[in-house]
């Protein structure tokens, strides 16, 4: 077994919130003035894109480069060669902007060009190293070899050459490189959701989603896991990173899991089963909603609603897990008593829900994700400010009537734009600075602003680093050359294809967050299933689960890295244990390929109902078998069973449902007449 403490495991949500709380003077300004400029582009537009993005990647370099340390200094202290790097990195981002007329003019790169784009490609690296480690650098820098030097691989792997020239200008003066899509999504739409979600933390939407699980299902038969599964699918809808959740709900839920009897190991891969969850969970998907939807031209609804049931059903399934873990352990919940009372959070915290309540209302209402999360954002603003203004109100009169004056302000949106939002936050701010505790709560948004802009820095320069493979690609052909080859094998066999590409997809996505996992997995798998007939959506969901599953696959399973050293235990062995609970991760879409209604790909709900009946029961199937027990233990015999059951029902042939669900239901009576009779055969601890 492999411990988790040498491993080292990626910057994490604490890790990012103590940065920017401890950040020094200048690192906090540069912080705030970064997401300002994110708000203000947001808004107003006055900047191409292509500009946007390249100061939004000279933030990123600096940010990553002062904030991350590469000798491990102390966070008070910068060294003034990361300050030289970083305001370099910075001062290049304008490049764009000031030569932004000459560079669409010009047919080849100038010296000039070559030059800026070699150091801000250097600097990407560097910041990509820095924040999310050596493996993703790696894999980005041997993209870069291979298209510099890959005419001198042997076939199938060479290619027929390109010059530095061409390469750095597919790499840095066009959108194909680090200002392509994933630079796009995160200078737009991902900066504002992860600042939206910081604002929502520090208005104590945490606190509630915590009271709310625990009121739930606290006191249910193995609760204590279940609030990790339910907390953790909440946070989801927010949260940008799965290893973030890991360990900002498992230092909680983990240690209260063991403490009602839950092994290390299985208290661990809950929480990192869970937490990967919430990278599927819409409406936010941690942010791979927003690229997926650019990436293959769908409305954003339309990728939502493809998300939906699957997501659903993999909570279901992480929750049936640990409530089968519960009664083979015999394992029971908190005392009810000890629980909150959910009804009675909701009455007292109801408010904080208004701000997600509008961005879904508004993304469902057509209103594009960038204008949604700007609007959801600007709202918590005004909920954090007016709750200081409504507080020192005595009478319930005085309140009802100040928030019904804030709302209709607030109304103003529809007719005004997300200007009329600005002018009233404006006005907001003014007796802040007067009253008692203003400054406090003018402080906090400073603090969120600033956490925001630190929380979106690894992702954000994970995005720009990305690029380079995404520029390789379009360059040479090489996902023609592979999906060539897969297609061929498809001809004789889908399955045989899905198993390739599932193994391409964990392959490339091992250590590497969700968003540049996705695009890389995208970019190179996707396209393959979309020849052999699966449908777009389809097919991208296809390699986006497996590349999340990656984050719980061994060897790398960052996941379970991350919750091995809140648990006490080692990683690999809460690996292991990952691949059980998160069955449905590994199921699902297989099922999804041969019947697209499980994602509501087609006109007919009965099918999508018919589909969803049947992941059901297979689920119910496979959890049985992992953990070994249903109503009372099974024995190997009978585990094999309800598995070869459950398999039988991934293909939608009639043939094979038939066969599933008729092994299924002898299963089913096989062991309920086992039970009446006492005599169902013990299983060893799995």
């Amino acid at each position: 077994m492999t411990d988790a403490s040498t491993h080292p495991v990626p910057d994490t949500a604490p890790e990012v919130e103590t940065r920017a709380a401890m950040l020094i003077r200048p690192l906090y300004c540069i912080a705030i003035a970064f997401s300002l400029f994110q708000l203000y582009t947001a808004v107003f537009t006055p900047l191409s894109s292509l500009v946007v993005r390249s100061v939004h990647v000279g933030f990123l370099i600096l940010l990553a480069l002062t904030l991350y340390r590469a000798n491990g200094s102390g966070q008070n202290k910068v060294p003034w060669y990361d300050w030289a790097l970083g305001l370099t990195g910075f001062a290049l981002g304008f490049y764009h902007w000031i030569f932004e007329a000459d560079i669409m003019l010009r047919f080849l790169p100038e010296t000039q060009d070559l030059i800026v784009g070699t150091l801000m490609v250097a600097l990407v690296f560097e910041g990509a190293r820095r924040c999310m480690g050596i493996g993703l650098a790696v894999v980005c820098g041997l993209f870069l070899l291979w298209g510099l030097f890959g005419q001198y691989l042997p076939e199938p792997l060479g290619h027929r050459g390109y010059a530095p020239d061409q390469v750095l200008q597919q790499l840095f003066l066009g959108t194909e490189g680090i200002f392509g899509i994933p630079t796009f999504v995160s200078s737009t739409y991902l900066f504002l959701f992860i600042l939206f979600g910081s604002f929502l933390q520090q208005a104590g939407m945490v606190g509630l989603f915590n009271d709310l699980s625990l009121g739930t299902v606290g006191h249910t038969k193995g609760g204590p896991a279940k609030v990790a599964v339910v907390s953790s699918g909440i946070m989801g809808t927010i949260s940008g990173s799965g290893i973030a959740n890991v360990v900002t709900t498992g230092l909680f839920t983990i240690p209260l899991m063991k403490r009602f009897g839950y092994r290390p190991a299985f208290a661990g891969a809950v929480e990192a089963t869970a937490s990967m969850g919430g990278q599927i969970m819409p409406p936010v998907m941690g942010a791979v909603a927003f690229i997926m939807a650019e990436t293959i031209g769908a409305p954003y609804v339309d990728v939502v609603k493809a998300a939906a049931i699957p997501a659903v059903l993999y909570f279901a399934t992480v929750l049936w897990m640990v409530h089968l873990e519960a009664g083979r352990c015999n394992l029971k919940g908190l005392p009810k008593a000890e629980c909150p009372r959910p009804l009675l959070a909701l009455k007292e915290r109801w408010y904080l829900l208004l701000p997600l309540m509008t961005l879904v209302w508004l993304l469902f209402g057509g209103y594009t994700p960038l204008f949604a999360g700007t609007i959801g954002l600007l709202l918590t603003v005004v909920l954090i400010l007016g709750s200081a203004l409504s507080g020192p109100l005595r009478q319930t009169y005085m309140k009802v009537a100040f928030w019904i004056m804030v709302g209709l302000a607030c109304s103003a949106f529809f007719k005004y734009g997300a200007g009329a939002i600005f002018a009233l936050i404006g006005i907001l701010i003014l007796p802040q600075l007067i009253l008692k505790g203003g400054r406090d709560t003018l402080k906090l948004c400073l603090d969120s602003l600033a956490q925001g802009a630190v929380s979106a820095t690894g992702v954000g320069i994970a995005c720009a680093v990305v690029g380079v493979i995404i520029a390789i690609l379009t360059l040479t052909g090489l996902p023609i050359t592979i999906g060539s080859a897969i297609v061929d094998i498809g001809q004789s066999s889908l399955f045989l294809s899905l198993v390739l590409t599932m193994l391409t997809c964990i392959v490339l996505g091992m250590g590497i967050p969700s968003i540049p996992n996705y695009i890389i997995t995208s970019s190179i798998a996707g396209p393959v299933l979309v020849q052999l007939g699966v449908p777009v959506i389809v097919a991208h969901m296809f390699v986006f689960y497996f590349g999340i599953m990656a984050n719980l696959t061994p060897p790398v399973a960052l996941a379970a890295f991350a919750a091995a050293p809140i648990a006490n235990a080692p990683a690999m062995r809460i690996s292991m244990i990952c691949l059980r609970i998160a069955i449905a991760g590994f199921l699902l879409p297989f099922m999804a390929v041969y019947a697209p209604a499980l994602m509501l790909q087609g006109d007919s709900l009965w099918m999508s109902a018919w589909v969803t009946f049947k992941a059901v029961f297979a689920i119910a199937l496979w959890g049985s078998a992992a953990i070994g027990y249903l109503y009372a233990p099974l024995n190997w015999p009978e585990r094999l069973w309800a598995s070869a059951a459950a398999g039988c029902m991934v293909v939608a042939m009639p043939i094979t449902d038939e066969i599933g669900l008729a092994l299924g239901a002898a299963f089913l009576i096989w062991h309920w007449y086992q039970v009446r009779r006492g005599n169902s055969l013990s299983t060893e601890p799995v």
